[in-house]
């Protein structure tokens, strides 16, 4: 490698040092010892547990061999994956959590500090490597081979284990992800990741010897899975994103609001709950009224974020706030801003303008938001299956994670915005007002002509399409 090493400055190495000692109660009982399997890291559980049967028996091809590793893994094992093998378990994510990320990932920044670009600590920390150690000359999240972490491959630690991220093998030796929709959706989206990337995840539990119906009563009795949408209304497992991406989820803005409040109202415990920021969301809503914020704002997002986390201090331990956990159970901090001024401590750093050097979480993501396209308004929207024609002559018509099998014309002056759709069969829009696609795969050709306000098929958030077929792209206002 000629990538240059990092040099730390000694709060940065001390930093890293307390939270490691943080972890260490968590971490206790993850197993250490593994052995390397073909890009897949196996525990010293057996291969063939029982009701695990079908992982002896191996069939060719690469993903009949992902698919046999899956249904073989056991609790604490290591899995090799792709972004796009991910099923998520909870509807929604906080966007300006995730364009946080993207804001940070795109800026110069880092570099300018004397750092590496926060998106290879993420990644190296993400797959049980600790931070990134060298990073070469125009490296990429795609390639592994332009970056190097502290922490080579098979020396992890309980420490750094604790840290990744965390799926349940699902029949089928499915892949449904229990932890960590922004952070990976956040690699999806990021320009030199996308949706083959790889990454290792913990293996939590292998559920794949269990009926569909048991399987899922399975996840809900062990809350592996969060079935409330953006508004805390409940939903059915069939309303579960089928993958991930922004184009797929929906946008829980309280669930944002917790993830400002981190390390100012609460700190994760060790023994965190599942989805705990979710939890804390659903008790900020009867507390903080958003609608009375202009989150576009940066004064008025802070002043939002100081009523939430200001609550979260002030409320005794031993509150319940959601699903019988107390406020000290979710992390509470009794002292708000762990006691510092608001000018100082983790308030201060978010309060921090995307002028400065160093610029705040909040500056990151609505610096980020601000070059994200304003949707048209949808005037009709359609979810679920829909087989046959659909011809949109008026309007803007939204497919929300719609399955359609069936050509779609799109007429003069009318519009289409589809994300999370699969699409089988040709689309065509002649003279459209607006096209998009977002995280939309395409089975069949796209042909997208004189479009008069707006093409979309990529950009700051659009998430990549899957377009199987040929394209035509003439005179299109971009």
């Amino acid at each position: 490698m000629t990538g240059s090493p990092r040099t730390q400055s000694p709060s940065r190495q001390w930093s890293r040092s307390r939270s490691r000692r943080g972890m260490r109660g968590f971490a206790a009982g993850l197993a250490v010892g593994s052995l390397a399997l073909g890009g897949v890291v196996m525990g010293g559980g057996p291969a063939g547990a029982a009701g695990k049967a079908d992982c002896a028996l191996p069939k060719s091809g690469a993903k009949n061999t992902a698919t046999n590793a899956a249904l073989c893994a056991q609790p604490g094992d290591l899995l090799d994956v792709t972004l796009d093998q991910l099923i998520p378990t909870q509807p929604s994510v906080g966007f300006d959590q995730i364009y946080y990320k993207l804001g940070r990932y795109s800026s110069p920044k880092d570099e300018q500090n004397g750092d590496f670009n926060k998106r290879f600590d993420d990644w190296c920390e993400t797959n049980g490597q600790e931070e990134a150690d060298t990073v070469e000359p125009g490296a990429r999240l795609s390639d592994a081979s332009s970056f190097t972490c502290t922490v080579p491959l098979g020396e992890e630690t309980d420490e750094t284990r604790a840290q990744m991220k965390t799926v349940v093998v699902g029949p089928g030796g499915k892949l449904y992800l229990t932890d960590g929709h922004h952070t990976l959706t956040s690699f999806l989206e990021t320009p030199d990741g996308g949706p083959a990337l790889h990454i290792r995840l913990r293996v939590t539990g292998n559920l794949s010897d269990l009926s569909p119906a048991a399987f899922w009563q399975t996840m809900q009795d062990r809350k592996w899975v969060w079935l409330r949408d953006e508004n805390n209304h409940p939903i059915t497992v069939d309303q579960l994103p089928r993958r991930l991406g922004l184009a797929d989820f929906h946008d829980d803005r309280y669930r944002s609001l917790v993830y400002f409040t981190r390390d100012i109202g609460y700190q994760a415990p060790d023994d965190a709950a599942e989805y705990l920021e979710f939890l804390w969301g659903t008790w900020l809503r009867d507390r903080v009224d958003l609608g009375t914020y202009d989150l576009s704002s940066p004064a008025s997002y802070l002043a939002a974020v100081r009523k939430a986390s200001e609550a979260m201090s002030a409320t005794p331990g031993d509150t319940v706030i959601a699903d019988g956990r107390t406020a000290d159970e979710l992390g509470r901090m009794a002292e708000w801003n762990d006691g510092k001024k608001p000018t100082g401590g983790e308030f201060g750093k978010l309060s921090a303008p995307i002028s400065d050097a160093k610029p705040g979480k909040l500056a990151y993501a609505l610096d980020f938001r601000s070059r994200v396209p304003a949707a048209p308004a949808c005037t009709n929207t359609l979810t679920g299956t829909h087989t046959g024609p659909l011809v949109i002559s008026a309007g803007v018509t939204c497919l929300d994670g719609t399955r359609v099998t069936g050509p779609i014309v799109v007429r003069a002056g009318a519009g289409l915005v589809a994300k999370g759709a699969d699409i089988t069969g040709p689309v065509q829009a002649v003279g459209a007002r607006v096209v998009e696609l977002c995280g939309t795969s395409l089975t069949g050709p796209l042909s997208v002509v004189g479009t008069k306000e707006r093409l979309t098929l990529s950009g700051p958030g659009c998430t990549p399409n899957t377009l199987n077929g040929p394209v035509q792209l003439v005179g299109n206002a971009s």
